[in-house]
């Protein structure tokens, strides 16, 4: 079936909303405030934006390029550079399609939160509510059991939410966004107001802000900011890359890529204030440190945050706020995951849009019950961690590879500069030759080292296979198994 000319973003500031859209998310709120706090407090603010500086707005940068010249998804922009080359842009997507997999039943969370706050369900105990009534947690990550049906329900109503976000692609992703990006912001600032006023709050930002040098001649300290930025903007997923094919041909490049690196990061910083004035507030009222109450993850959110909510005045309007925020942060990396996985299979076997959109939801939605068991949380971390340690390092360090030394890192840089106010000079090739390449290979080495001394979470080895390395093997073969089929051509 042949498909209509390739659509465009209605303006570029669709595209940039749907750009900081998509690198702004969950981890934002609960990642990035944790591991500041862990890895040095302020301190870790100095290799996170160097981080930011050499590899994340360099791959942005190449990402929005590769995408805009080749007017092409990751795997068909890749094929246009080589053919042999194909495969990375489909393991690029079933990276992303591994997280939003899971990313769509923590969404699910959200909402059952969201219903939960207008009543304030989740009562005094809320790590017995969330791990034992709302998860049922089982005793072991083999302890699967059977699906939460109010889970099921909520993954299936997300997932009907992200297929009527990209229903006509970016036509409909460019007027959604308007809504998704903005309201979480509007949101964040009230937190961030609210929370500083608070009892207790400067203990708390003090906490979030005060650096520890010494931290920084700690190895983990720059593998966490450097996981963290190729994970926050999104780059090594192939979103980037489909985004930026929907740009008009005069498109800016290099500004685009500036903009929203620094959008991302800056909502991470104001999110810390946010977190830890709330968290100072919490301790100041428990009559407790700061250190006791910090969690990373799905704790913070939905352990910790709602016994906070439960000591703020107007607890049930706070609650609404706070998981609408989640709900808003999440949707616009799910849908788009699905958008580049959508355009990556209809650029290659000419579908339909509608039609893929419900085949890529229902093949996620399927695999997403998983999570929704006794035993989905264990199952949800354990890919989480081999997605974003090991599968984005694997599509960073090779997309590197391809575009500086097979395409040619300085046509890239001179066509992006043909279209940008700003230039980038040789430095740019420089990183995307030699630099990002080698600290990928190093985050990568250090990765599989860990893994190697002991298995991850203190997970068998079994199930760290099975969830992990096994889900990776099966990637890849796919992978390479799409990148054979020939092309269908209009």
């Amino acid at each position: 079936m042949a498909i209509a000319k390739r659509a465009h973003w209605d303006s570029r500031t669709a595209f940039v909303l749907a750009a900081i859209g998509s690198a702004i998310g969950l981890g934002n709120i609960w990642r990035f405030p944790y591991i500041c706090y862990k890895y040095g407090g302020g301190a870790f603010l100095i290799p996170y934006f160097v981080a930011l500086l050499t590899a994340g707005i360099p791959l942005l940068i190449l990402e929005f390029a590769i995408g805009h010249r080749m007017a092409s998804s990751a795997p068909m922009s890749f094929r246009k550079i080589s053919r042999k080359s194909e495969w990375l842009g489909w393991f690029a997507l079933l990276v992303g399609f591994g997280i939003v997999c899971y990313y769509a039943v923590i969404m699910g969370w959200a909402a059952k939160y969201l219903v939960h706050s207008f009543t304030l369900a989740w009562g005094v105990d809320t790590k017995t509510f969330f791990f034992t009534k709302m998860l049922n947690l089982s005793g072991g990550v083999f302890e699967i059991g059977k699906p939460q049906a109010f889970l099921v329900v909520a993954l299936f109503v997300c997932w009907i939410w992200i297929i009527l976000s990209t229903w006509k692609g970016v036509k409909t992703v460019g007027k959604v966004v308007y809504v998704t990006v903005t309201l979480p912001w509007l949101m964040l600032i009230v937190f961030v107001i609210r929370g500083v006023t608070l009892p207790g709050a400067m203990e708390g930002i003090r906490y979030y802000l005060t650096p520890n040098f010494k931290a920084l001649a700690d190895p983990a300290v720059w593998h966490a900011a450097y996981s963290q930025i190729f994970f926050t903007l999104t780059v090594g997923f192939g979103v980037m890359i489909a985004y930026a094919s929907f740009l008009p041909r005069k498109s800016d490049i290099v500004n685009n890529a500036l903009l929203i690196g620094l959008a991302n990061c800056t909502t991470s910083y104001v999110a810390g204030f946010a977190v830890f004035s709330t968290l100072g507030y919490y301790a100041h009222v428990s009559g407790t440190t700061v250190a006791n109450v910090m969690k990373s993850g799905p704790e913070l959110a939905f352990v910790t945050y709602p016994t906070i909510i439960n000591h703020l005045p107007l607890p049930n309007l706070f609650g609404i706020f706070f998981f609408l925020m989640l709900l808003t942060l999440g949707i616009d990396s799910a849908f788009s995951l699905t958008e580049s996985i959508v355009a990556g299979v209809r650029d290659k076997f000419r579908w339909n849009q509608k039609a893929t959109n419900i085949t890529v939801a229902t093949l996620a939605f399927a695999v997403g019950i998983l999570f929704t068991t006794s035993g989905g949380l264990y199952w949800l971390d354990i890919l989480d961690h081999f997605m974003n340690n090991f599968g984005l390092f694997i599509v960073a360090l090779l997309e590197a590879v391809f575009v500086g030394y097979i395409f040619g890192a300085d046509k890239l840089r001179i066509y992006a500069n043909d279209l940008s106010e700003i230039s980038v000079g040789r430095w740019w090739d420089f990183v995307i030759r030699y630099f990002v390449p080698l600290v990928s290979l190093v985050l990568l080495g250090y990765s599989l080292k860990e893994r190697i001394l002991k298995p991850y979470g203190g997970y068998p080895r079994l199930a760290e296979f099975l969830g992990g390395w096994l889900v990776l093997l099966i990637f890849l073969i796919v992978s390479v198994a799409l990148s054979m089929g020939k092309k269908k051509e209009v």
